[in-house]
């Protein structure tokens, strides 16, 4: 099949597969949420289904009582084809507040060119977009193909360690191909080759053993919400930066990130200054950052004047590659311990961790994502980014097939909103993104000769 005739079939395919995105947004599966176990399984088999319907063996399995994924298995008729691993994910976020969204959350609703819905984009669309470039082949798949389609990715993929060693031979592959990151801007391809990892821990400062009268107490007694305050305040130097010692932070790529887009990508007000220093896209991907996330505090209505005995913040720690979660961990807990004020007690609770990832994306593989990309995007070629968010599990699929070629593709743009309300897809370059994949496995195809 030519490169114009994939083009072609390509555009045949999409109308299905844009029917069958919207029936699986329908399904809320939302991995977080004990009540809906039922649509993530129901999203996993509706998953099995589009793909027993495109002639895969498929099964719905789980590992260590994780939540329902999907592996399917396809083998082309070509001698001596590689094995490509496709990954994607079918658990989502949860959509929160429903008042936040222009439209339901779980009815797929287009607007200027853009798809919305939770899972829109992250990740279903990342499945239906190797659906689609596995339909524009058909039968004569140029390679052998692997599905995993994991279903708590949005919840830390707990299970997924051991998912891979109980289907290790199973998932074996030449080519992965992770399809749950994005690219730099709409009409401009990237491949993801750094992401940093995470440290999440739960920070209590305990000053009373039971609230005071704030009159009675106050200017002798710290309460627990200054000494908290004051132990955030040393994580951070004047500028902004992480004032931990011991984390590693490294060199990003040389990719010019324009302010006005920064300003409208990230929804800063005005006055607001960029914390840090560096160039931007090195504190975006490749230096430390650290956010409190969550407070356990009396709310500002219905307090009363009572010294707080305690009060918790939720720490969410991005690391660079190049740093371990082991080091940052200790790095992170020793600071806290040494800056502690005013003698209050503190308790440090574990919640979540991952690697970061760093890819050495050459090769021949890397070579046929680069030239399907440029042809897909009409002639711009892709960029090498780094992504400030953490993808841990992939730092899993690096351990357990070294020998593999890991490309972090993705359908998502800067103005996603993944994760946030109105979670959007641009239509446009979702045809962009399956042209490029039906591209890819046909190079691929080709290298295996």
């Amino acid at each position: 099949m030519s490169d114009d005739d994939l083009r072609a079939r390509v555009r045949d395919v999409l109308p299905g597969v844009r029917r069958d995105l919207e029936a699986l947004v329908r399904i809320e599966s939302v991995s977080a949420d004990p009540e809906r176990a039922g649509e993530v399984q129901r999203s996993a088999e509706a998953v099995r289904d589009l793909f027993a319907a495109e002639g895969f063996e498929v099964q719905v399995t789980s590992a260590e009582g994780g939540r329902p994924a999907v592996i399917a298995h396809k083998r082309s008729s070509r001698e001596g084809a590689p094995t490509v691993l496709l990954y994607a994910h079918h658990d989502v976020q949860p959509e929160n507040d429903h008042a936040d969204w222009d439209s339901p959350p779980f009815e797929p609703t287009e607007r200027e060119g853009r798809l919305y819905a939770r899972g829109a984009a992250d990740d279903k669309a990342g499945i239906v977009a190797h659906l689609g470039a596995l339909r524009a082949h058909g039968d004569d798949l140029p390679v052998n193909v692997v599905m995993f389609v994991e279903g708590e990715e949005e919840v830390g993929s707990d299970s997924l360690p051991a998912l891979l060693k109980q289907h290790l031979d199973e998932l074996r592959a030449d080519v992965i191909v992770i399809a749950d990151s994005g690219n730099w801007d709409i009409g401009v391809p990237a491949l993801t080759t750094s992401l940093r990892g995470l440290v999440r821990l739960d920070v209590e400062v305990r000053t009373l053993t039971h609230g005071v009268h704030s009159g009675m107490w106050g200017g002798l007694v710290p309460d627990a919400l200054m000494a908290l305050s004051r132990l955030i305040s040393t994580l951070y130097d004047d500028a902004g930066s992480v004032a931990v010692e011991g984390l590693y932070a490294g060199p990003a790529a040389d990719v010019d990130y324009p302010e006005a887009r920064l300003r409208a990508e990230s929804g800063a007000v005005a006055s607001v200054r960029w914390i840090g220093t560096g160039s931007s896209v090195e504190r975006l991907w490749t230096k430390p950052s650290l956010s409190i996330i969550g407070l356990d505090a009396p709310k500002v209505a219905g307090s009363s004047n009572t010294l707080v005995p305690a009060a918790q913040a939720r720490l969410s720690l991005r690391i660079a590659p190049g740093d371990t979660v082991a080091g940052a961990r200790a790095a992170l807990t020793r600071h806290l311990e040494q800056h502690v004020p005013w003698g209050a007690e503190l308790t440090i609770t574990p919640v979540d961790f991952g690697e970061p990832t760093a890819i050495d994306a050459t090769g021949p593989a890397y070579d046929a994502a680069r030239a399907a990309f440029t042809e897909a995007w009409d002639g711009t070629e892709p960029i090498d980014m780094g992504v400030g968010g953490s993808i841990p599990f992939i730092a899993e699929f690096l351990d357990a097939f070294p020998e593999a070629s890991v490309l972090v593709t993705g359908v998502e743009d800067p103005d996603t909103r993944a994760h946030g309300a109105n979670e959007g897809l641009h239509l446009a370059e979702f045809e962009r993104v399956v042209l490029a994949e039906a591209l890819l496995l046909d190079k691929l195809g080709h290298q295996g000769r």
